[in-house]
């Protein structure tokens, strides 16, 4: 029979984690984490959705920033690195909430630049600060996970999703009554900071100091988590593939129309939001090592199907099939690296999300730099190997420690 809880829900079945605090009821942390996880998406979507109106307004050309969206990235990967050792020592509470407050306080930055300078400075503060929710939200994820005792990571990621969604629907709107970027991104913040303080009672603090527990030392890189990062790095670089390249696949390879071309994208976008909301019960009857073997075989047999495709629906098909593959399988490592030590949590998570976030970064710019060679079709057997790696390996990085299979 399959592994149907993974190591961290056999533990918390046998000794309940000792420390945290009882008073927060674990249906009202998931909540508030499904609601940080939400405003994370909001915000950052609230900045995506005007990005056109914020380049008209600061004047920068495309090449320019492009380079300003690396800033913005290279800041998150350092406010990655930061963030672990942070809620290590304070808590994933504390830092989540108070990076969230300072995410949508500067948050208006952009919209109020009007040159170059001013916009890459702003967009480092902002991707500084979403680097550091990104590890506290998946951190705090993993202390409510362990509270269920059963999988609810992918949920939490279909909150982002959700968020996300909201944003592109609300700033959208604004866009249209003609309501000036600033004020929007100002509205944005204030939410944001509000539902940001809302929460945060409800939210689970750090666990009290165990008596015998050795002092903290800087924590080591294990094969395992060198393992889970590599295969986030491949799964998000193929996740980044379909962010960045489904729509010109359809435009450019199969001759559609752009408003065909963008339904690739919202096909594959729906389908990993939908799956994200179910996926953590397959988990849980599956076991997380199963349950990534065969995802992550899905998603690379839906890019194969678009690769070879012959027109935009099978091609549409192929994108939301390559999403229901890839939708549940990263959040599998985040909870995976968050229980390698419970004492250094945070250290870990920020390891497997910063070298997730690279192939994010990375995919799109790869997938490019191999176009000049050979055609878009067939870069995607980049990412098809990747997932066909990650499902091979996904036992080895999943599996339990050998004290706890006993």
């Amino acid at each position: 029979m399959a592994d149907t809880a993974g190591p961290a829900y056999r533990r918390s079945a046998r000794r309940p984690d000792r420390g945290y605090a009882r008073d927060v009821p674990p249906t009202r942390a998931r909540i508030a984490t499904s609601g940080v996880f939400a405003l994370n998406g909001f915000l950052l979507g609230m900045w995506i959705v005007n990005i056109p109106t914020i380049k008209d307004r600061t004047g920068v050309d495309q090449a320019d920033l492009g380079l300003m969206l690396l800033v913005l990235g290279g800041m998150a990967w350092i406010g990655m690195q930061l963030s672990g050792p942070a809620v290590d020592r304070f808590g994933s509470r504390p830092v989540a909430i108070l990076a969230t407050i300072a995410l949508a306080a500067t948050l208006p930055g952009p919209g109020f630049a009007t040159s170059g300078g001013q916009l890459v400075a702003a967009l480092a503060v902002v991707g500084f600060f979403n680097g550091f929710i990104d590890v506290a939200q998946n951190a705090q994820a993993v202390v409510v996970e362990r509270e269920y005792r059963r999988p609810i990571m992918s949920a939490f990621h279909a909150f982002y999703s959700l968020g996300a969604l909201l944003a592109s629907i609300l700033g959208g709107g604004l866009i249209a009554l003609g309501v000036d970027v600033r004020t929007t991104l100002v509205v944005a913040a204030v939410i944001g900071v509000a539902a940001a303080a809302g929460v945060r009672p409800f939210l689970i603090p750090a666990p009290a100091p165990v008596e015998d527990a050795p002092a903290k030392g800087r924590a080591p890189w294990t094969s395992k988590v060198l393992l889970l990062g590599l295969l986030a790095f491949s799964l998000l670089l193929a996740e980044g593939v379909a962010y960045d390249w489904s729509t010109i696949h359809l435009r450019d390879s199969l001759g559609s129309s752009e408003t065909i071309a963008a339904v690739a994208y919202g096909a594959f976008s729906a389908a990993m939001t939908i799956v994200r909301l179910l996926a953590d019960r397959v988990v849980a009857a599956w076991g997380p090592a199963v349950y990534v073997s065969r995802a992550a075989l899905v998603g690379a047999l839906g890019l194969l199907g678009a690769a070879l495709a012959p027109d935009a629906g099978l091609a549409i098909v192929a994108w939301a099939v390559f999403g229901v593959g890839l939708a549940g399988c990263v959040p599998q490592f985040f909870s995976a690296a968050g229980n390698v030590d419970p004492a250094a949590s945070g250290t870990y998570l920020a390891r497997v999300t910063s070298m997730g976030y690279v192939g994010l970064l990375a995919g799109p710019s790869v997938i490019g730099l191999l176009t000049h060679w050979i055609p878009l079709t067939t870069a995607f057997a980049l990412p098809i190997v990747g997932c066909l790696a990650a499902g091979l390996l996904a036992p080895r990085a999943l599996a339990p420690a050998p004290k706890e299979r006993a």
